[in-house]
């Protein structure tokens, strides 16, 4: 590794008691600059770490060294000694330089904020100035885990005979899943590629021509609203396989997500638990289930059916409780504060009922005028509730919905107990998702993941006669409550695929206008295939214990899709809306 030029011969990161008397130079930021008495201090930092720098009155530098600023780009000369006052917190803390000759590379205004491990700048400010914050080592350090994870992710996948293909950004739209980024073609007038939110029908592609095992660390594009686990653009590693089954393709991924524990954090990842997707629905409301603590759903509804009275519970098509262990003495103002919680409308609960267990065994409840205190024993019961835990019930007319308000509650309980340890890690596979969903804003059914997902062979026959309870062979890696990837078996069958477009509202004219491509290919031979897409950003983030993949991202956008750096996205002058041969009609 040559890391030296003729402007340095070591970095401010590799110095060592071992290299006193050394003559060495070195080149760096500056990142902070003290004056002492008859001596100035200047802590010089690079990619590697920092150096102190020492002058003192009477050295040729002198004065230069007390003119200089934060950021300062500067060359250092000097010796390498021994320090008087030694500083356990830096690997280089046992050294210090001492200066012979410096020399100013470049200047810096003030930066706007602290580049500390902790700094003074908001969120805003630092994406505006991006570059100055990727100088801080709290940030450099989640590149440098990205980078390594990349190396490793390749050497796995080429280890297994995969090959990387390139595949293209400009490609056609298509009407399923999330709103498609557009590009208008200058020399297509009136047309538009659409930017790939993967590159699954190409992937598919890559089977037909015979390359039995594909992938790509490449980016996707989605026009969706953003949170933290989302960009506009993100990166997948993008794999394919063929003659493959199920357990195939969840075998080599899960030994790819073992390697990958064991490389970066030193754990050996057990044998992955397969939970079907309505058992996850049912014990945790969420096919992302966070498993780092338990606090599973109990059903209600049969039981508060013996104990009629509370019209809430009578008309409700679902009740469901969670038991939070040694919680009886949340306070009232704790209690109603969770009632808030799960009233925000991203929420959406109507109220919430709670009982605590006293320490003598007795249950005391927001809804004791309603029941006899025999029943409310009886739900401690069926709740495995002991003295000192807190029982808390949501109820609601959609069980779908009340079951993800729950969930909600769940994992806000799991982070006010310090049960959701990011050292900690709780991996699984949700399997047998539905292969339909509905959807209110197109009321029709649209595909759970993508038209090409091969449905349960077992339940082909319901694609005629009731395809909501079809099940997919898909499946989802899950970790810490976060879906780090997923996929499925590929419809292979002509017949098949164009039954389950038919099935999605396609006219076989529009089938084959977003399709034919695909459909005509398989009529050349397609092998029986299957895939995953893990989401790299989302990997890195969870190794590196952050709450957002933004900050994993080199240059991300905001909430809003914006990247506030380079003013983006901006509007067209009316010249090149010309040359495009586009007219705008905002509407107010």
């Amino acid at each position: 590794m040559k890391l030296y030029t003729e402007y340095r011969t070591k970095t401010c990161g590799e110095l060592r008691l071992s290299d006193a008397g050394q003559e060495v130079t070195l080149v760096g930021w500056v990142q902070r600059a003290r004056k002492m008495g008859g001596m100035t201090f200047i802590d010089l930092r690079d990619r590697y770490g920092i150096t102190q720098l020492v002058l003192s009155e009477g050295d040729n530098d002198f004065e230069l060294a007390n003119s200089v600023g934060r950021e300062w780009v500067l060359q250092a000369k000097g010796t390498v000694s021994e320090r008087s006052s030694k500083n356990p917190n830096l690997p280089t803390g046992e050294i210090e330089i001492l200066v012979k000759s410096l020399n100013v590379l470049n200047e810096s205004i003030t930066p706007p904020f602290t580049i500390e491990e902790n700094t003074d700048g908001g969120d805003d400010l630092r994406m505006k100035y991006r570059y100055l914050d990727l100088r801080r080592a709290a940030v450099r350090r989640n590149l440098e885990l990205r980078h390594r994870m990349t190396i490793l992710i390749r050497n796995f996948l080429d280890s297994q005979a995969f090959i990387e293909v390139e595949t293209p950004f400009l490609i056609g739209s298509t009407p399923e899943g999330a709103r498609d980024f557009v590009v208008p073609s200058r020399m297509n007038p009136g047309q538009f590629y659409a930017l790939p939110q993967s590159p699954q029908t190409l992937k598919q592609l890559l089977m037909v021509a015979g390359f039995d095992r594909y992938f790509q660390i490449v980016k996707c594009f989605r026009d969706e609203d953003l949170r933290a686990d989302r960009q506009p653009e993100f990166t997948q590693v993008d794999c394919e396989m063929s003659f493959v089954n199920q357990d195939d393709v969840i075998n080599m991924f899960e030994d790819m997500a073992r390697y990958l524990f064991k490389e970066i954090k030193g754990i050996e990842l057990p044998k992955l638990h397969q939970m079907p997707w309505e058992e996850a629905m049912r014990l945790y409301g969420s096919d992302k289930p966070d498993l780092r603590f338990g606090m599973e759903f109990v059903e209600l509804k049969e039981f508060f059916a013996k104990y009629p009275g509370f019209g809430v519970f009578d008309n409700a098509a679902y009740i469901g409780g969670i038991c939070a262990k040694g919680c009886a003495s949340y306070t009232r103002k704790q209690l109603d504060q969770l009632t808030d919680f799960v009233k925000r409308p991203q929420i959406g609960a109507k109220g919430l009922v709670y009982a605590r267990v006293q320490e003598d065994g007795s249950v005391k409840s927001s809804v004791d005028k309603f029941y006899t205190p025999e029943a409310l024993a009886d739900l401690k019961t069926a709740m495995a509730a002991e003295p000192g835990d807190l029982i808390l019930i949501i109820s609601g007319e959609d069980i779908m919905k009340a079951r993800k308000q729950l969930c909600e509650l769940r994992l806000e309980m799991g982070n006010q107990l310090g049960l959701r340890d990011k050292n900690k890690f709780e991996c699984l596979w949700i399997i047998d998702f539905p292969l339909f969903e509905w959807s209110d804003e197109e009321q029709r059914l649209m595909s759970t993941h993508h038209p090409f997902t091969m449905p349960n062979p077992e339940d082909i026959p319901l694609l005629d006669t009731d395809p909501a309870k079809v099940r997919a062979k898909a499946y989802d890696f899950v970790c810490n409550g976060i879906e780090v990837g997923g996929g499925s078996l590929r419809i292979h069958d002509p017949k098949l695929q164009a039954k389950m477009f038919e099935v999605l509202g396609f006219t076989p004219e529009k089938a084959q206008a977003q399709f034919g491509f695909l459909m005509n290919a398989f009529k050349y031979g397609a092998p029986p295939h299957a895939g995953l897409a893990y989401g790299l950003d989302r990997w890195v983030s969870i190794m590196a214990g952050l709450d957002s993949i933004r900050d994993c991202i080199a240059f991300p956008k905001n909430n809003s899709g914006r990247d506030v750096m380079l003013d983006a996205p901006a509007a067209l002058d009316d010249a090149q809306l010309d040359e495009l041969q586009l007219k705008l009609d905002l509407k107010e």
